[in-house]
């Protein structure tokens, strides 16, 4: 490599390539074919291209960022950040040049085809008990012959109106009550937030008069990748408004171990990216109150599931510990304390938060909020849950015991880490057939309801493929028999089709050239396919762990949790083995199950105390210290399974028995998991 390049790496598309020092970011992002916007032309105008530079180690990425990896800010910058703002730690692509080595995040705002947060919330009837409602009170007024404070007169009438006894309130309450008190003639509207678990219970705002808008509260899903969150109406659990953004931490770590590792390498590291995912909760929080056209000062309440790791990094806590066995968790409780102390600011004075309980070191409170919403302890028949993200958060049981574990996926079923892969955003293929007989493709990307090679399909733009897509691409690869058991891609002379391309000593599938027309070449690399195949092989590794644990060889259904779940045909994910052999009427789709239980904990107090004691009760499995988890791991890597049976997947499909491999032998069984002998 010439001395006079440096690496670039973009996040959160994963894509990196070597330019030339002097190169401007936005150049660079051209030339790798990142997704990063320009409208004035690379004249410091529109600030479209905006990126948020990380500086210090990334051990995953192998490098070292300096403060020098950039040019020093220019007049252009210094002109745009005088008149218009640039967010902290932002540069503007078409004028920061890079000198040395880099890794850069491209903000949502930043990006031409914006990320499509598919965590909506699920349809479910809330039962309605949450732990702040509204009160109307008549307050007496102040008496020189018995003197008395506004807010003791307040706690009176809660005590004698509404029989809630020993309540308190912040300073930022008490600042306002007297004013409240008296612009509505001694009789207000306060929000109560009593817990019931002991906690003397606290007035978190006042209003004049009577308040008739109800009091609405934040149910949020904190992914390592994505935050979703829902504005939910806390009379009746109606969801008023849901959006999404990606986690800002992505540029520290695409995955949970390289954020541990980036706070263990570089001082401050936890506290930068605390506070990073602090100012992404209230960016969140008020556009969902925008996109609701609610009061932002009714927001009283919220409730934010999410694993160990972002747990701790919420909070303000070092997540270095989890880091390393034996994994120990700061604090795995309950948390109640102010919404403003994660990020949460300017709603309700003194709004609440409530983190739902971590279950252990790396199972956390979004897999509790699973467990909630999907109740596997009170069915009699064995459940297998499942809610994939970066990290797999698995469940498995029934009445007699429930367990779980964390298995490590990375990011490569949400598109990350593949030759053309994405994010979910308008453009990206998100689902793929391929024909058996003739290898010809067709597919539909998002944004557009039609297949490839029908014509009302037209002639959209083609950006790339998302997570679902890839794992479509590659279940029907293997399906039409361009793909062996062993993973291996054929050649255009052993598979029958041109689309079957050399590329170094492998080969790849190409499912869209739009070279032509400027666009991008598609195409799925035998990179990509070790890539699912880690991942797919990580997931099924975890759930044969704990099928080993609970002393079963099957279970009686699967329930497919979070926006993999609600995006991915059981068909697709029987074939490369991601889940165990069922019944395919037998695999469910629980939708953005986090989510749900977060908004049932918003909502009943009961929930709350339920899944406090539930987790309790689940026994976790620690998937990083168990011998048999390689074991599994090793055996996973075959698509569908070395040596597992997949008797229900082969009553509907019937995988090629070929083999691409120099030695002409097979790599692993087919759908009935048989393996061909060598001859």
């Amino acid at each position: 490599m010439a001395q006079d390049d440096a690496l670039v790496i973009f996040t959160p598309s994963g894509k990196r390539g070597r330019v030339a020092k002097g190169t401007t970011v936005l150049q660079a992002a051209r030339q790798l074919g990142v997704d990063l916007d320009s409208v004035c032309g690379g004249r410091g105008i529109c600030s479209k291209c905006q990126v948020a530079p990380g500086y210090g180690e990334f051990a995953k990425h192998g490098v070292h960022v300096g403060e020098d990896a950039l040019s020093p800010i220019n007049a252009v910058e210094e002109r745009y950040d005088r008149i218009r703002g640039l967010k902290p730690g932002r540069r503007l692509g078409c004028q920061a040049c890079i000198e040395g080595d880099v890794v850069l995040d491209v903000p949502p705002e930043s990006q031409v085809h914006k990320q499509v947060i598919r965590k909506s919330a699920s349809e479910r009837v809330m039962e309605m008990d949450p732990a702040t409602r509204a009160v109307y009170l008549e307050v007496a007024e102040p008496d020189m012959h018995e003197p008395s404070g506004d807010f003791e007169r307040v706690s009176e009438a809660l005590a004698a109106q509404w029989g809630i006894t020993g309540a308190v309130a912040s300073l930022a309450v008490l600042g306002q009550l007297q004013g409240v008190l008296r612009k509505g003639g001694w009789k207000i509207t306060a929000a109560v937030h009593d817990a019931g678990t002991g906690a003397a219970p606290r007035v978190v705002a006042v209003w004049p008069g009577l308040r008739e808008a109800p009091l609405h509260g934040f149910a949020i899903d904190l992914g390592s990748t994505t935050i979703a969150g829902h504005l939910v109406d806390l009379t009746d659990g109606r969801v008023v408004a849901s959006s999404g953004l990606m986690n800002p931490q992505i540029r520290f770590g695409e995955d949970l171990m390289s954020r541990v590792s980036y706070a263990m390498m570089n001082p401050g590291g936890a506290a930068e990216m605390t506070g990073a995912v602090r100012a992404a909760l209230g960016e969140l929080g008020a556009a969902l109150v925008a996109e609701g056209g609610v009061d932002a000062a009714g927001v009283v309440e919220a409730v934010v599931v999410c694993n160990p790791v972002m747990h701790h990094l919420l909070l303000g806590i070092d997540p270095v510990e989890l880091g390393q066995a034996p994994f120990a968790l700061a604090t795995g409780s309950a948390q109640s304390l102010g919404a403003a102390e994660i990020g949460l600011g300017g709603f309700a004075p003194d709004a609440r938060a409530y983190l739902l309980p971590l279950i252990a070191g790396h199972v956390g409170a979004d897999c509790a909020a699973v467990a909630l919403s999907e109740a596997p302890e009170t069915r009699e028949d064995l459940s297998l849950i499942v809610d994939v993200g970066t990290n797999a958060e698995i469940l498995l049981g029934n009445k007699t015991r429930v367990l779980a574990c964390s298995s490590p996926t990375g990011p490569a079923f949400e598109g990350a880490q593949i030759s053309s892969g994405q994010r979910a955003a308008p453009g990206a293929i998100e689902r793929i057939e391929i024909d058996p007989v003739t290898k010809e493709p067709r597919f539909r990307i998002i944004g557009n309801a039609h297949w490839s090679d029908e014509p009302a399909f037209g002639t959209p733009t083609i950006t790339g493929i998302c997570g679902s897509g890839i794992i479509e691409a590659v279940a029907e690869m293997r399906a039409a028999g361009i793909v062996d058991a062993s993973g291996l891609v054929g050649s255009a002379e052993q598979v029958g089709s041109a689309r079957c391309l050399p590329t170094g000593r492998t080969h790849e599938y190409l499912i869209h050239d739009g070279t032509a027309t400027g666009g991008p070449r598609i195409t799925v690399t035998q990179g990509d396919i070790r890539a699912i195949q880690l991942a797919k092989s990580a997931l099924y590794a975890g759930a044969r762990l704990l099928m080993d644990e609970m002393g079963v060889e099957k279970v009686d259904r699967v329930v497919l949790a979070g926006a993999f779940g609600a995006h991915i045909s059981p068909k697709h994910a029987m074939i490369l083995g991601m889940i165990p052999d069922v019944p395919l009427d037998q695999v469910v789709s629980a939708g953005n199950a986090a989510g749900t239980g977060a908004r049932m904990a918003l909502c009943a107090r009961s929930a709350r105390r339920a899944i406090e004691a539930q987790v309790r009760r689940i026994h976790k499995i620690e998937t990083a210290i168990e011998p048999r988890f390689q074991e599994h791991f090793v055996a996973a890597n075959a698509l569908p399974h070395a040596t597992d049976p997949f008797p229900e997947l082969g009553k509907i499909v019937t995988l090629p028995e070929v083999s691409f491999n120099a030695g002409g032998g097979d790599g692993g069984g087919g759908a009935g998991g048989r393996r061909r002998r060598r001859g």
